[in-house]
């Protein structure tokens, strides 16, 4: 009897991606990456960001199209609520980035994907940014992101794909280790 081996297709390039990893040993400047967002005031707490253009690869790229984002607060903060919370675009991004790993990690290994959820939870004492207590910090206190997947793949094989993603993600290790920050006025 003949098995059939049917490829894998999560929709992860990975051989663009291994492609340009061997690539970068050859010319380590075409890792080097320059990521940009505009963000202007709009009223009270709300703000507009836009993200149309990055540098990587040696080379200025534009996004197939301008991506907008509103940032406001919520009612309950004396705000508008016309877009999510600037901490909850950190939630956000956090998630994102992790399953996206998620995806390319499973598809560099073989792994088919039937559905990937996470529920990414943050906690915050305001008294920190509203400067009731200095020893309370501004940022979180804790995130959790908790994962439901779904794969042609052990638990022990999952949970590997999840620590590889979390061990790769750029968001994840801004959260989790020291960046350096400037901010300026021009």
């Amino acid at each position: 009897m003949t098995t059939m081996h049917t490829p894998v297709d999560n929709g992860v390039n990975v051989e663009a991606l291994v492609g340009a990893r061997e690539s970068f040993a050859e010319a380590p400047e075409m890792a080097e990456f320059h990521w940009r967002a505009a963000v202007s005031w709009v009223s009270g707490t709300h703000s507009r960001s836009t993200v149309d253009t990055f540098y990587g690869f040696g080379s200025h790229h534009h996004h197939k199209t301008t991506f907008t984002y509103d940032i406001d607060h919520p009612l309950a903060f004396a705000a508008q609520d016309n877009g999510i919370s600037p901490v909850e675009y950190v939630l956000v991004a956090l998630g994102g980035c992790l399953t996206a790993g998620i995806a390319s990690i499973a598809q560099h290994r073989s792994i088919k994907l039937h559905s990937v959820q996470a529920t990414v939870e943050a906690d915050e004492d305001l008294r920190g940014i509203l400067g009731a207590d200095p020893d309370v910090r501004n940022g979180f206190t804790g995130v959790r992101v908790c994962y439901q997947i779904d794969a042609d793949a052990t638990p022990e094989e999952i949970k590997a794909l999840v620590a590889q993603s979390q061990k790769r993600s750029a968001v994840y290790d801004i959260l989790t280790n020291p960046t350096d920050v400037t901010v300026e006025v021009a």
